[in-house]
């Protein structure tokens, strides 16, 4: 429910295409899409039962989506999504990675604001095209 949860929230800020792929045999990818701006997003999922008083998210799981994002999904924005928190030595590999993460707090924002995701992560790639005009 929480990868479709994402999915929905990206198809609210305009991915159309924005699909749940996660699963067995993921490859790291839980959710996928386009945005207006041509930039694809791979997007990994962790949910926590306990949200941020649960176990963190660390290093390992980044290292994994790290390492298929870009080579195997061809993303130009690489997300980690998670209900809790991501460890300090998480944050520091993900920051050197150029991966993005979305803690409890920034996706309560997201979840509960009408700006999209690209607005709220730092140091988003520049866009691939513009968006049409309407």
């Amino acid at each position: 429910e929480f990868e479709h949860a994402v999915r929905e929230l990206l198809r609210r800020d305009g991915c159309r295409d924005a699909v749940q792929v996660g699963g067995g045999g993921d490859l790291g990818a839980d959710v996928k899409a386009t945005d207006p701006f041509g930039r694809r997003w791979v997007i990994q999922c962790k949910h926590r039962r306990d949200g941020d008083r649960g176990p963190a998210v660390g290093t390992p799981d980044l290292q994994a989506l790290n390492g298929t994002a870009r080579p195997v999904h061809h993303a130009d924005v690489v997300v980690l999504v998670t209900n809790g928190r991501v460890t300090k030595p998480g944050q520091d590999f993900a920051k050197t990675q150029q991966l993005h993460l979305v803690d409890r707090h920034l996706l309560g924002m997201w979840a509960t604001g009408s700006r999209p995701l690209w607005e709220l992560l730092r140091a988003a790639p520049p866009p691939r095209r513009l968006p049409a005009l309407s």
